[in-house]
């Protein structure tokens, strides 16, 4: 260790005293925990790692002897980074497994940045006991030589960086059991890569490999094999000799054959071959129910034999099927069809680019400033950003988008909304019905911006030409338009939308039977705003009223020009000519038009208040609480027609009060969501500020949120009772403490919307070693004291822990794929809630159970995330360890009941659990 201190640089040993003296004061001042926690020592997410580890080497601190799990982050600056890997093999002696990840940060798009390592000190080789190394997410351009140096690894994770190959060297690694090396540039694997007579799993997906030597039959160990994604055109016939694999994927490649020995393989569980160039399959393959051949050219034609020789053969176009860890993929000059993990598919031609383009993706939860809706329009979909923005194709390229079918269907229809040119158009969109409920919105894009699904009444439009035309509506007879000869120099495009007015709705609203209204007419057009000749316009009037019957004087031709908020009456300022069933006046500018049959005189006010009521919802705000943990709270606002069948649908998992008075909204408004007397959010979230959770009203989609909450006062001693506020705007300063002296309050314009309330029952009595003072949690019957527990606060760092690979964890645990989907759906906006509500729910089915443990641990390793589950491990074996010290205290057992190797003399540290 001296050595290497003398090593390093004089500014180094500065910088680093310096940041220590910092890191120290700054610790001081905010209370910050010890960074040890038993064996393990996770410095990814701590600002200034480097900084925090060379402090407690130089300090030669004697906890960091025993440390055997490290987590480390690839974006601090890269010679720091490397002065303090060189003095882990001296400091770190008992080093098991070594996380380097980057992907912590993201830009502004919300994308995974790449960490800043790109090689690894010789040095490191001298760590002799380290089994799991994970390089995730780094700039490595080459395996580092260290590497295949470390001859007791047993699982190497080089995920997520810019590896074009892999050394020989690597076949030195005879312990390995575990490779992944998904999302590089692999194009060829090294001969030696078939020595590893250990490996059990091998993840080559997302790489650019068009063969595989022929050496990878020597893996005897082999399981699992993915190599999906690749541009494999053939498979060796050593492949056949994998006698122990279990799962072959191989979707998404250039496959023309695949060789007939792989139906012999005693072990093969599942062999997918989806989306390949698969014209013919073995017969023993074909019919075998392990087997998926979905995307393949089965039984046709093939290329054409009496080509001439050296003839070309241009491949089918390929085909990509993106996890939900993929954020980008490639298109080249052959084009592609891709479906991505959202379900939104995309094709683009051939030629459709001349050079390779990679193309990335971003779902957004949907604001108001990314949805805009006109005042009778509604959101169908969440909001989809492809990149690069404004880059022009050849060929316009396909796009499908799944929305929510729409209630209202009559004069109504759904159009694909896009920003092109620094303004909102809706592009030509044709529907297509996959199945029942699943829709599919069809556009023709000619670059990339954001995209979202709307319904808006039908629009009809034309070009008028300076001889003249007639523009009717398709929705309502009755509405026409017609331009006459000169009434432009230019050719210009004029569009038309009508609303319908419901038929009591009106009466109802001015308190006079009478009381009816035409349909709600708007008018656009582009080129200057007002026409050279005047134009007619023909509305039907009002129901029940007829040109013989009707009184002039009742009779009211109201305009509206946005963005004003008033309605004006026109009708002494233009011509009405009245038919039997019609009502004719000429326009010169365009705008919202609106014929109303009332003995009212002040008609402006009551428009406006007949307007909005055209679109509002009626809406009822939920809060209900998870039976067996009160902590999680789900919040969701939806229309009062769905109140019912919800509460029905969440009846066995939740409880709660009664739903809100029905509140209105207008489609895209924000509101708040506010935890009062003592109870707070217990996470940060992006949707969450200061307490405050954020929402976004849309009628057709689910807004729903799942929060954990927490409190100051201590449930030990008392239940605690507090209340969710719903408030429109920004939370007042001073927020009413009773639901009743709330609702007093309520007034036509007060931003208080509903108050609900909630209890936090009181925790049951504990004397167990680790409780702490203040706020504790209630243990899940996960385990029993002899085999090893788990408490809630375990399971929230276990969830805090595993980030985008939930989904896996969540599928060896048993979790049904449709379930997961649900989950994805429900939590689209939030990745914690995501991860809580799978573990957790999954927990909840587990108490009791015996084994509950050992199938987490199992689900982890299976998805490769074995830091985790020796996390895990170390927690469980610290719970035993503890158990059979209490059965020694109370002279229950004789004095070796210990693990085999424990002293008297090694005291275990208290577990922070």
């Amino acid at each position: 260790m001296a050595a290497v201190a003398e090593g390093l640089e004089p500014k180094t040993a500065a910088v680093e005293d310096a940041a220590g003296t910092v890191t120290d004061a700054v610790d001081a001042r905010l209370g910050a925990p010890p960074l040890l926690a038993g064996n393990r020592l996770s410095l990814d997410l701590h600002p200034r790692g480097c900084h925090r580890l060379l402090h407690l080497c130089a300090q030669q601190v004697r906890q960091l002897l025993e440390v055997e799990f490290l987590q480390l982050s690839g974006h601090e600056d890269p010679q720091l980074l490397q002065a303090t890997l060189a003095r882990l093999p001296w400091s770190l002696p008992r080093l098991r497994s070594l996380v380097l990840k980057g992907g912590q940060h993201r830009d502004a798009l919300g994308a995974c940045l790449r960490g800043s390592l790109a090689t690894l000190p010789a040095s490191l080789s001298g760590l002799a006991h380290l089994a799991h190394l994970d390089l995730s997410f780094n700039s490595l351009e080459t395996l580092p030589a260290c590497v295949p140096q470390l001859c007791g690894l047993d699982a190497l994770l080089l995920s997520h960086n810019c590896l074009s190959e892999l050394p020989e060297a690597l076949g030195a690694l005879a312990a390995l059991t575990f490779l992944a090396t998904t999302h590089n540039r692999l194009r060829t694997l090294p001969a030696a890569l078939g020595s590893l007579s250990s490996l059990q799993r091998l993840d080559l997906s997302e790489n650019l490999l068009d063969a595989l030597p022929p050496e990878i039959g020597g893996l005897s160990s082999l399981a699992e094999l993915n190599l999906a994604s690749n541009r494999l055109q053939g498979l060796p016939a050593s492949l056949a000799g994998l006698r122990s694999l279990r799962f072959l994927v191989l979707h998404s490649n250039l496959l023309a054959s695949v060789p007939a020995g792989l139906a012999r393989l005693p072990l093969l569980a599942r062999l997918d071959l989806r989306d390949n160039q698969l014209r013919d399959v073995p017969p023993e393959l074909l019919d075998a129910p392990f087997v998926r051949l979905q995307g393949n050219p089965l039984g046709g034609p093939s290329p054409d034999p009496h080509s001439p020789p050296g003839t070309p053969v241009v491949p089918e176009m390929p085909r990509l099927l993106l996890t939900s860890d993929l954020d980008s993929f490639a298109v080249t000059s052959l084009g592609c069809s891709v479906t991505l993990a959202c379900g939104v598919r995309l094709q683009f031609p051939v030629g459709a680019t001349a050079t390779p383009v990679t193309i990335r993706y971003r779902l957004w939860l949907p604001e108001p400033r990314l949805v805009p809706l006109g005042p009778h329009d509604s959101l169908l979909s969440g909001v989809l950003e492809l990149q690069p923005h404004g880059v022009a194709f050849q060929k316009d390229v396909g796009l499908w988008l799944l929305f929510v079918p729409p209630r209202a269907r009559r004069c109504r229809e759904v159009v694909v909304r896009t920003l092109s040119d620094n303004s909102w158009s809706d592009l030509e969109t044709h529907l297509e019905e996959e199945a029942p409920k699943r829709l599919w919105a069809r556009c023709q894009v000619p670059h990339f911006s954001w995209f979202f699904v709307v319904s808006r009444p039908v629009s009809d439009a034309c070009l008028v030409p300076p001889e003249g035309t007639l523009l009717c509506s398709s929705g309502h007879p009755g509405v026409k338009v017609t331009f006459p000869p000169g009434a432009t120099e230019e050719p210009r495009h004029a569009r038309m939308q009508v609303v319908r007015v419901g038929s009591r709705e009106l009466p109802a609203l001015l308190g006079e039977p009478e009381a009816a209204a035409s349909p709600l007419l708007y008018l656009s057009q582009s080129g200057p705003p007002s026409f050279l000749r005047p134009v007619t316009v023909q509305l039907p009037l009002p129901p029940g009223v007829t040109g013989l019957s009707l009184d002039r004087s009742h009779l009211h031709l109201l305009y509206r020009a946005p963005p004003a908020a008033t309605w004006d009456d026109i009708t002494a300022q233009v011509a009405l000519e009245l038919t039997h069933l019609y009502a004719r006046f000429q326009v010169t500018r365009f705008s919202w038009y609106w014929l109303w049959y009332t003995t009212k005189t002040c008609v402006g006010g009551l428009a406006r208040k007949a307007w909005e009521r055209l679109r509002l919802h009626h809406v009822s705000l939920i809060a209900l609480q998870r039976r067996r943990d009160p902590e999680q709270v789900l919040l969701q606002c939806l229309p009062r027609n769905k109140v019912d069948s919800t509460l029905r649908r969440l009846l066995e998992r939740y409880r709660g009060p009664e739903p809100s008075d029905t509140v209105e909204m207008f489609e895209g408004e924000k509101f708040f969501a506010a935890f009062e007397r003592g109870i707070n959010v217990d996470a940060d979230r992006p949707d969450c500020v200061e307490g405050r959770v954020c929402f976004v009203f849309y009628s057709h989609l689910k807004n729903l949120k799942e929060v954990y909450v927490t409190t100051a006062l201590d449930r030990r001693a008392q239940a605690v009772r507090g209340q969710v506020s719903f408030y429109r705007g920004e939370v007042p300063e001073e927020v009413p403490e009773e639901a009743e002296a709330a609702r007093q309050k309520r007034g036509a314009d007060a931003p208080w919307m509903a108050t609900l309330p909630l209890k936090l029952p009181r925790l049951r009595g504990s004397k167990g070693p680790g409780q702490g003072a203040g706020l504790s949690l209630a243990p899940l019957n996960l385990g029993d004291a002899e085999t090893g527990f788990l408490t809630q606060s375990n399971l929230l760092n276990v969830a805090g822990r595993l980030g985008p690979d939930w989904p896996a964890v969540a599928l060896h645990l048993g979790l049904p794929y449709r379930e997961l989907q649900r989950i994805r759906h429900e939590f689209r906006d939030d990745l914690d809630g995501q991860i809580r509500h799978m573990l957790f729910s999954w927990a909840e089915r587990q108490a009791g159970q015996p084994g509950a443990v050992g199938l987490l641990v199992e689900a982890l390793e299976q998805s490769d995330r074995r830091d985790v589950a020796e996390e895990v491990r170390a927690v469980l074996e610290l719970g035993r360890r503890k158990y059979q010290e209490g059965i020694q205290r109370t002279s229950l057992a004789p004095g070796d009941l210990g693990p085999p190797g424990s002293s008297a003399s090694q005291s275990p540290e208290p577990a922070q659990t």
